[in-house]
């Protein structure tokens, strides 16, 4: 037997014992344990969502907030007053060091809280099982633990921007000393630790659930779904949660060496510090450690992100172009290209602290082939796209938006790449706007294509297209208009986390394109608006969807509309193809999901399909054989 037969055969055990698991368990369970303390991983995909977006809506108000002072500086906000307090001056202008408060949080926020554990945490939870055939998550105690330490990181963070001195205020990526001095600013003080904790608890949240992602993949898909039958969604969780074991830690440690620095004395990052002419004890540490061990998870975390956004598009555009995704293996190999030279390019965010020249081309070298993998992702995605039969759900045009996002931010990627251009545009908008269009907004479309697509199966209804139509077509717009502008004024050398330029002569002519950006900004953001208001009456009021509303392949659409703890009330399908049998010659219909055996579609068999009629004969067989043995 081989070692895949083996493994398939193991998987069918573990099964069939939780199916008598399941029998016994699961009933009638009270409202708390079963929606608060739930281990279903559905629920606990929902949660991560819910608070996901919260997030999302908080970030995106503190962007607008310090837009207003950017595009509009002579401006008074005096009608924030009720709700910034005293961080509104007494002139009616944003307090400054608020200014930077709300750029640190809203990096945060959005990087973390959103893009982190928002998408990955939704979509991983709520598809690894559902795709791959498996009962739940491997564990599903520290399943739920891993969302209540998120909650626990989110509740310490919400409560450090209520703070007399405000939340932290050191710029997302806290370096030091900044970060590592309490009395150096008001958001070096009491913002700056919650912060720290809050960071601790969410690294360990992370960990736990990255850890129940990658033995889920590896223990528990259903009898023969193998590795190489995986839809690229689950290919793409699996690969993410591979970077955040290797990666977090490190933030971790990087996070404790600070407190360290900040409450106990040490001197890890700091060295020979004077603050008002007076020097302090500290010395023999350095910033540029700091920098090494924020950014080696730092670079990773960009791929974090967007993995699986990646993995949610390829199966929103293959299922929607009704034909197969183009070079399976190539996006497979992409993805694990990418997974291990993300681990080696993080030294590009440090060009400008003086390292040796021939060190930075080195990692300038590295940085520049990472883009060879994704090329290949984008060139795969124009060619799934191309001559298909396309159908323009708003999950199909929201991943066809983050296709245009990649492209459009990968290709300043590669300028930035390239050190010597680099020391001339870092810490510009040029490098805002890089960032935000191939991380950010591609992720955030990824994330929300992932909602239209398996909305469906999350809440048994369907979302109403014409809202999502308008929904995307005003973000799309809007933040092209946002972001495309910053890389004139970076290129012209603008400089980020500027609380005003007014007193600046050579950027006064950029008055009306940061003008034109804030405005596109808070368009953005009112658009989303009529995504909450679609969301959350569609989860009460929304037409009841169909069981596979989207003619798709993959095996969460085999489980009934609104599956229980458990998913299949039987037993569990068996995987007989790859899931993207689409338009195929001669077939009944332009798709043919996995569960599908090759012998029940043999009009439609590829030559080299043909042998697998027999196989997948005896697979069917064996499963019966194992199902009826272990029933009785």
């Amino acid at each position: 037997m081989s070692v895949v037969d083996t493994q398939l055969h193991t998987s069918v055990d573990s099964h069939v014992h939780h199916d008598e698991h399941h029998d016994h368990e699961h009933h009638e369970q009270s409202f708390i344990r079963k929606y608060i303390f739930s281990e279903d991983h559905k629920i606990i995909a929902k949660q991560f969502l819910i608070t996901g977006i919260f997030w999302a809506i908080i970030g995106g108000v503190f962007s607008v907030i310090f837009r207003l002072q950017l595009g509009f500086p002579e401006a008074n906000l005096e009608i924030l007053r009720p709700i910034l307090g005293g961080w509104i001056t007494e002139q009616g202008k944003l307090d400054q060091n608020f200014y930077l408060a709300l750029v640190t949080m809203h990096g945060t926020i959005m990087v973390f809280f959103v893009l982190t554990a928002g998408l990955s945490g939704t979509f991983s939870n709520f598809l690894i099982p559902l795709q791959i055939g498996a009962r739940d998550m491997a564990s599903g105690f520290l399943n739920m633990l891993s969302y209540w330490f998120f909650f626990a990181s989110s509740v310490v963070m919400f409560a450090s921007i209520f703070i007399e001195t405000g939340p932290a205020a050191g710029g997302w990526v806290i370096y030091p000393p900044l970060s590592a001095l309490p009395q150096a600013s008001l958001g070096s003080g009491l913002g700056m630790t919650m912060w720290l904790i809050s960071m601790a608890l969410f690294i360990v949240g992370s960990l736990l659930g990255s850890i129940n992602y990658v033995t889920t993949v590896i223990n528990l898909r259903t009898r023969g779904m193998s590795m190489w039958r995986l839809p690229l969604t689950v290919w793409a969780f699996f690969l993410t949660a591979v970077i955040g074991i290797l990666s977090f830690p490190v933030l971790f440690s990087a996070a404790l060496l600070l407190i360290f620095d900040r409450s106990f004395g040490t001197s890890f990052y700091l060295d020979q510090i004077y603050i008002d002419g007076e020097a302090l004890h500290h010395s023999g540490g350095s910033a540029l450690l700091f920098q090494h061990l924020f950014w080696f998870l730092g670079h990773p975390e960009v791929y974090i992100v967007l993995l699986p956004a990646l993995g949610i598009t390829s199966e929103i555009i293959a299922t929607n172009a009704r034909k197969p995704i183009f070079g399976y293996s190539a996006m497979v190999i992409s993805m694990l290209a990418i997974t291990f030279i993300s681990f080696i390019v993080w030294a590009h965010h440090m060009f400008v602290t003086g390292m040796n020249p021939f060190l930075g081309s080195v990692f300038m070298l590295l940085t520049l082939i990472i883009a060879v993998p994704s090329a290949v992702k984008s060139f795969n995605y124009i060619t799934t796209l191309w001559r298909g039969n396309i159908v323009f759900t708003p999950a199909m045009l929201f991943s066809i938006g983050l296709v245009s996002f990649f492209i459009s931010g990968g290709v300043t990627g590669i300028a930035l790449g390239n050190s010597a251009i680099d020391i001339q545009l870092h810490d510009t908008y040029f490098v805002v706007a890089h960032f935000h269009l191939v991380m950010g907004s591609a992720s955030f479309f990824g994330m929300l294509a992932g909602i239209y697509h398996w909305f469906p199966k999350m809440f048994g209804r369907m979302m109403d297209d014409k809202l999502g139509y308008v929904h995307f077509w005003i973000t799309f717009v809007g933040v092209y208009f946002v972001f495309f502008p910053m890389h004139y004024i970076g290129i012209a050398g603008f400089p980020r986390r500027y609380y005003s330029w007014t007193n600046f002569d050579a950027f006064s002519s950029y008055a009306d394109l940061n003008m034109l950006i804030s405005i596109a900004a808070i368009i953005t953001l009112s658009a989303q608006f009529i995504f909450l208001f679609n969301f959350f009456y569609s989860i009460f009021y929304g037409r009841l969807a169909p069981l596979n509303p989207w003619r798709s392949n993959t095996l969460e659409w085999t489980t009934p509309r609104l599956p229980g703890h458990g998913n299949w009330p039987g037993k569990i399908p068996t995987v007989y193809r790859w899931p993207y049998d689409y338009s195929k010659p001669n077939a009944k219909e332009d798709f043919i999901p996995q569960h599908i055996p090759h012998y029940e579609t043999v009009e439609s068999n590829l030559e080299h399909e043909k042998v697998l009629e027999e196989y997948d004969r005896e697979l069917a067989k064996e499963s019966e054989i194992h199902v009826s043995s272990h029933s009785h």
